[in-house]
């Protein structure tokens, strides 16, 4: 494939500078970009010349997401197929950047969300600043946290994941830290100090990169009082419950006992999403616990596929014409309670479709020896009577 200017490559040395160039869509990626980053991706694990790769975004974004209103535009003009094509593509280089063979840097300098955490989070080093912005948004879109967002949540600490996830809620890059999203967190002014010295040091040991990017950082940057992260008892209590019902029930007696802007708001995010949304994402987070990451990403290809054919639920296309295309923020889900979702309709989610030309994700074989700092840590032993299948 031709390069593209809406992905950027600098060269200095032994270093590779990867830069999102859509800045007027906040970066968001397009179908192009994806095949661009899979290209060079795929050739710089078998270059002996390339040894570190940094990634960032022009503009005031790292990456705003997958350019999903293009992808409905696209399934509009063809079909389904169309858009799981653009998500295949996508999920595989996520798989590509978790088991990747080279130090990866991600400069995430505003906003980060959906498929640029994808980009991201994945690889080895995640680099926050002052104005870092973390979201998940897709229930609130009548879409799911995708991109192996069932694998990097679930390796949060306690049930954070399931709130990030199920609320959308955004973090800044002191929470990102704290919970293990970034690895690191460097002060907005040391940034570009900061990949002169990544450029300059030309090595792929990560123990260096580690300690490169460490020299300029804050190792305990301060958390806003009102931080959602010291909520986490809270949190727990709460988003550890066996249902999305279970989970609002829970809320609203938390509620009752204290009422403050916190908890009206995720009360509000929750009921004000999609349904069949948040009964297919919490079954998502709660089996990415038990899966590696190949196993979400093949698990959220087939719910991403059923979610592109329409056939249970069109949320996703109507979640993206309230939030994106039409703008009027009042979307009407179908259906429009979470009574009205039953187990059988979450279940065809899960299940492989049933059309003759349709094939599970294929990932290639990978080593999995570089898989980043949340996925070596040992998983948390959490006692938890989830599972609702």
């Amino acid at each position: 494939m031709a390069p593209t200017n809406q992905v950027l490559i600098t060269e200095s040395s032994n270093v590779r500078i990867i830069i999102l160039n859509r800045p007027k869509q906040l970066n968001a990626l397009s179908s192009e970009m994806v095949y661009r980053l899979l290209e060079v991706f795929h050739a710089y694990v078998e270059d002996p010349n390339v040894k570190l790769i940094i990634m960032k975004g022009e503009g005031r974004a790292f990456c705003a997401g997958g350019d999903v209103a293009g992808v409905v535009n696209d399934i509009k003009k063809g079909s389904w197929k169309v858009g799981a094509d653009f998500f295949s593509k996508e999920f595989t280089l996520n798989y590509l950047l978790a088991t990747y063979s080279k130090p990866q840097v991600s400069l995430l300098r505003g906003i980060v969300m959906g498929g640029g955490a994808g980009v991201s989070i994945h690889g080895r080093f995640r680099v926050v600043t002052d104005n870092t912005v973390f979201a998940m948004p897709e229930t609130a879109l009548g879409l799911f946290p995708d991109v192996g967002a069932s694998y990097y949540l679930t390796r949060l600490p306690g049930f954070f994941g399931e709130y990030v996830g199920l609320t959308g809620a955004r973090l800044d890059g002191a929470e990102m830290l704290a919970c293990g999203l970034a690895t690191h967190f460097v002060p907005l002014e040391k940034l570009s100090l900061l990949e002169d010295a990544l450029r300059k040091a030309n090595m792929d040991d990560t123990n260096i990169v580690n300690n490169i990017i460490d020299g300029f950082s804050n190792k305990n940057p301060k958390l806003k009082e009102n931080s959602q992260y010291f909520r986490l008892k809270t949190i727990n209590r709460c988003f550890s419950r066996r249902t999305v019902e279970e989970i609002i029930s829970a809320l609203e007696k938390e509620a009752d006992k204290n009422m403050d802007d916190w908890i009206s708001w995720t009360i509000k995010s929750l009921k004000t999403a999609s349904p069949t949304s948040l009964k297919i994402s919490l079954r998502s987070i709660r089996e990415g616990r038990l899966e590696g990451v190949g196993q979400c990403l093949t698990r959220e290809y087939r719910m991403v596929c059923t979610v592109m054919q329409g056939k249970y639920s069109r949320d996703f296309f109507e979640g993206c014409r309230a939030l994106l295309i039409d703008k009027d923020k009042n979307p009407e889900w179908n259906p429009s309670k979470l009574e009205f979702v039953s187990k059988d309709m979450v279940d065809h989610y899960f299940e492989a479709l049933d059309d003759k030309d349709w094939q599970d994700l294929k990932l290639p074989a990978r080593s999995k020896s570089n898989l980043p700092s949340y996925a070596i840590s040992k998983l948390r032993t959490i006692k938890i009577g989830i599972m609702s299948k």
